[in-house]
């Protein structure tokens, strides 16, 4: 794992729409739902799920694009359209960023699997904890710790 000097930047794949996050994310995830499966064009979406607070986008103005609320409000470049964050209507004190669009590889490893009910049969991947559907409330929280608690140990830090 590379350690990692927050605040971090990533940019969509034109770099005109560029966001940065200023402490590490509280989860990172891979979701298998066919949802995810059609907004990526991929067997999975990759999520680093982060405060708001420690969020922003730093140049550019992303739009909303791919299957909106009432849960969901994806959100997009406008140019290029690479599919930049998410945010879960009800869980507004996070958001949930494409961590690919950041240099740190590691961003990317997801530490849960989600919707595995709807995962193609060739994936295989590294999360510690799988989940069916989506963990409920007591297991989130724990999640939540789990993965401060294995971030410590890997000794990512703020600038």
């Amino acid at each position: 794992m590379d350690k990692i000097s927050y605040p971090v930047k990533g940019s969509c794949r034109c770099g005109k729409l560029e966001i940065a996050l200023a402490a590490p994310p509280v989860l990172t995830a891979a979701c298998h739902c066919r949802g995810c499966q059609k907004m990526s064009s991929s067997a999975f979406s990759l999520t680093a799920m982060c405060k708001s607070d420690n969020f922003r986008v730093v140049r550019g103005t992303p739009v909303k694009g791919g299957a909106q609320g009432p849960e969901l409000d994806h959100f997009f470049c406008p140019d290029c359209k690479t599919w930049m964050f998410t945010r879960i209507i009800g869980m507004d004190d996070f958001v949930n960023v494409r961590p690919t669009l950041f240099d740190q590889k590691s961003l990317a490893t997801p530490f849960i699997e989600t919707m595995t009910s709807e995962k193609l049969p060739w994936v295989s991947i590294p999360a510690q904890h799988s989940f069916t559907g989506f963990p409920d409330a007591d297991d989130f929280m724990k999640l939540l710790d789990d993965f401060s608690q294995t971030q410590d140990q890997q000794g990512s830090r703020r600038g």
